[in-house]
């Protein structure tokens, strides 16, 4: 008798798990990974959109950088409030319905602001925009680490950030072709986020189920099974969210135009967007925490270079190098997301990524705009550096804790 006769649940749920888990190591299927990236491009060309935008509008209007820094820290809080409740509903809705739901609240929400230009009505509504885009992000991010093969997961996840990460790049872009006056540019946001929508319900049939195996897991339960890495998600989180927001005040300070301002916006994401396919691929030859520790490196690198060289035509480069460094940060942490979680853990390690993304724009975006009223504008390259040193510093000492840890192990071989 064979060892499946004999025991048939087992022999059921073998049969079930090599379903779950055989695209991992399998061929990719690109008709499916096509139409989750090609649904966060889009939405991601409205949202790199809306921060420089919005912060070009409140400058004009004479509005303070602390006041500037915390309306932009209101979409990210949107990313907190509703990260809890995520896996949750995605149970519930479903992934492709909670996502084109999504789709069609956020360009509902563009709507509303811009009917009414003013810094206060916006904190609600830029609130609801965060609150609206964050479940599609945890959405096509799970979907995405579900079906790529482990051998590839380097390439593939920087592939999908690099092609995100265009998309932020098109946001900004846009506007040097649009304007930052009117309603134009927010036609613009709101086509892109209706757009996202209708991909999803193209490929919603070839899109995966979330994945349910395993044991529940909360956002908060997962804080303790890989706090550094979600500090790393902080730190590109609050990278990111500050240049965006406040580039635009360090820039005017030091009499750039805003058109100038936003084509370095758009160097800084093309960058990001250029560099991450290479930077997956060394995460697979080297590792995804070391090549993490470059990153973080070199964007304090970029940090005490930028003072230097804002008006010089080394900026250019500079910002480019810059800008793929500081995401690849996000990307290794997405790497070794796939790396070490897989089920419903995956879905809370989502959900907390998000979390903590909001976290790092909360606290990044008015924290460096009070440290630039209260210091001038080079508070921006000093406290995005003292964000690269703590996550140096704190990966070294991981890095050390693991190799005292394997030598304790050979030891007692």
């Amino acid at each position: 008798m064979t060892r499946d006769r004999q025991f048939p649940r087992a022999a059921v749920v073998r049969r079930r798990l090599h379903s779950t888990t055989s695209p991992r190591q399998g061929r990719i299927p690109w008709g499916a990974m096509a139409g989750i990236i090609a649904t966060v491009t889009v939405f991601a060309v409205a949202q790199g959109l809306t921060y420089p935008l919005l912060s070009f509008i409140l400058e004009r209007q004479g509005t303070a950088p602390s006041l500037i820094g915390l309306s932009a820290a209101m979409t990210p809080l949107g990313f907190v409030v509703s990260a809890p409740f995520i896996p949750a509903l995605v149970r519930r809705a479903g992934g492709g319905r909670l996502a084109i739901l999504c789709s069609i609240l956020a360009a509902l929400t563009l709507v509303a602001i811009a009917s009414r230009q003013e810094v206060w009505t916006w904190m609600p509504l830029r609130f609801l925009l965060g609150f609206f885009a964050n479940p599609l992000y945890v959405i096509s991010e799970t979907w995405l680490i579900t079906i790529t093969p482990a051998p590839r997961r380097g390439r593939i996840m920087g592939l999908y950030s690099s092609i995100v990460s265009g998309g932020f790049a098109i946001g900004p872009l846009s506007l040097g072709l649009v304007g930052t006056q009117g309603w134009p540019p927010f036609m613009v946001g709101i086509v892109a986020f209706l757009l996202c929508g209708l991909i999803v319900l193209t490929v919603v049939p070839r899109l995966p189920k979330m994945p349910h195996e395993g044991e529940a897991t909360s956002v908060g339960g997962f804080f303790a099974l890989a706090p550094l890495l979600l500090f790393a998600v902080f730190t590109a989180a609050a990278f990111e969210q500050i240049l965006l927001s406040l580039l635009t005040v360090y820039g005017a300070a030091l009499g750039s135009a805003e058109e100038r301002i936003a084509s370095l916006i758009t160097c800084f994401i093309a960058g990001n967007a250029v560099l991450q396919i290479l930077l997956g691929r060394v995460a697979e030859r080297f590792g995804s925490t070391r090549t993490m520790l470059s990153c973080a490196l070199a964007s304090l690198a970029g940090c005490l270079l930028l003072p230097s060289v804002f008006n010089l035509w080394l900026i250019w480069p500079v910002v480019f190098v810059w800008g793929g460094v500081s995401f690849g940060i996000y990307t290794m942490s997405l790497i070794q997301l796939g790396e070490r979680f897989t089920g419903q853990v995956l879905i809370a390690g989502n959900a907390a990524f998000a979390f903590v993304w909001g976290i790092g724009g909360i606290v990044g975006s008015p924290a460096t705009g009070l440290a630039m009223q209260l210091t001038g504008h080079q508070g921006l390259p000093s406290s995005l550096a003292l964000l690269c040193c703590v996550l140096g510093a704190f990966l070294v000492a991981e890095r050390r804790r693991s190799h005292q840890r394997a030598s304790c192990c050979i030891t007692k071989l």
